[in-house]
């Protein structure tokens, strides 16, 4: 996406390691988790109770995906997938501190684990189990690496004074999936194209890197038999072997959509949200309008507190639509946004899924960037500290400093042609 500042970029790498992305969950206390300590509930303002239903923990993990880290340890105490609660997902390639929660534990049942990658540095019972978007944000420690820059740090704090503390709130292309097209199926599920969305979710092969997943991407397209479909489909694609699996049995599209957990499906409509989102930012940086008719204050951490909505706020906010959406918050940019998609408000109503359907909400156009600090770790290699509020993207603010463009609106859209 179209960076905020101009400044020369670093170019290079994160990632390369889980090591090089650390993740530390500030707590809705305002306490920032560390990776490798151990905590008692009292040391994060916490409540104790003896008759609670939720076990509430610290989980670090490495290499794990947040709700599947979450759903084995559930497994392992014959406990569901609605059993367990997290204020919200980390990164896969980091290491990760967060409060998680599973409902019908005890602590003392999680003491003799033993599962690669995964520790848990405290738990306790509660009352209450964690809810999503409970935290106040995030503390990052991202290790930039192969930087071409000869003057890495220079060039980076360039970066960072122009910015000034400010960074734009994109969503960032974890939101889209690792072939850019979920704001593709989420489209088509809003217009009621329910076996064209299934269909782009199983066959659409843009950016696919695994040679087993593309051949059976496109000999499915060709198919179209989902019985033989369960006998080839790679295993690691679990979203879609569920739906395939309900297909080969049923011939319901909808129904095969509704077989998926909400918080995957749900996803597809976010995705769109969030493409209208950027879009209109990315628009409002060409031309330097960050204006809006409604802003938002700030919380007790000094981060955007959208439900303190008020005409003359810190924060101006951009409309994340939905079919409740008033007219008047949908700015022109998001307007414009829209029309190109070739989508109204009123089809976040979806009729046929309406557990799908998104009310609308706000978001704030720039996001602040708090606690910066820049440490050269090598010739090549930077570490850079800071904090962003929760649904903000660490890795945008990297962008703006490595300058790597690697994706924008143009892909997704284009992913929905393939």
């Amino acid at each position: 996406m179209l960076t905020l500042s101009k400044s020369r970029g670093i170019s290079g790498v994160i990632k390369e390691s889980p090591e090089d992305f650390v993740v530390k969950e500030i707590t809705e206390k305002g306490m920032v988790l560390e990776p490798g300590r151990k905590y008692a509930p009292e040391e994060l303002g916490e409540t104790e109770s003896a008759d609670g239903k939720f076990t509430v923990m610290v989980l670090q993990k490495t290499r794990w995906d947040t709700s599947y880290a979450l759903v084995t340890l559930a497994k392992r105490l014959s406990r569901g997938r609605k059993s367990i609660g997290y204020a919200g997902s980390k990164d896969r390639m980091s290491v990760s501190v967060q409060l998680a929660s599973i409902f019908g534990t005890k602590p003392e049942q999680f003491s003799s684990f033993k599962i690669k990658d995964l520790s848990i540095n405290g738990a306790w019972q509660s009352g209450n189990g964690v809810e999503l978007g409970s935290n106040v944000g995030n503390a990052f420690e991202a290790t930039i690496r192969k930087i071409s820059n000869r003057n890495p740090k220079e060039a980076a704090l360039n970066v960072l004074s122009e910015l000034d503390g400010m960074m734009p709130n994109y969503f960032d292309r974890q939101r889209f999936g690792i072939r850019l097209n979920n704001a593709s199926i989420g489209v088509k599920l809003m217009r009621g194209e329910t076996k064209e969305a299934v269909m782009d979710l199983l066959t659409n092969t843009h950016g696919e890197e695994n040679k087993e997943a593309i051949e059976a991407r496109k000999r499915l397209a060709e198919e179209q038999d989902f019985k033989k479909a369960q006998e080839y489909f790679p295993g690691y694609l679990r979203v879609e072997r569920t739906v395939i699996n309900h297909l080969a049995e049923y011939d319901n599209y909808t129904n095969a959509v509704r077989a998926l957990p909400r918080g995957i499906a749900i996803m597809f409509i976010h995705s769109v949200e969030s493409l209208l989102f950027n879009m209109a930012v990315e628009k409002r940086i060409k031309r330097r309008d960050f204006d809006s008719i409604v802003s938002c204050g700030m919380n007790f951490y000094g981060f955007p507190d959208v439900s303190k909505a008020e005409p003359d706020g810190t924060y101006p906010l951009e409309a994340l639509v939905g079919y409740k959406t008033d007219d008047r918050m949908i700015s022109s940019y998001i307007g414009e946004a829209m029309e190109k998609i070739g989508i109204s408000k009123e089809q976040f109503n979806i009729k046929g899924i309406p557990e799908l359907s998104m009310a609308g909400s706000l978001r704030p156009i720039l996001s602040p960037v708090t606690g910066i600090k820049c440490d050269a770790v090598s010739p090549k290699s930077l570490k850079i500290s800071f904090s962003v509020p929760s649904g903000s993207y660490a890795t945008v603010l990297l962008n703006e400093i490595m300058k790597n463009q690697d994706f924008d609106a143009k892909q997704i859209l284009a992913a929905s042609n393939e």
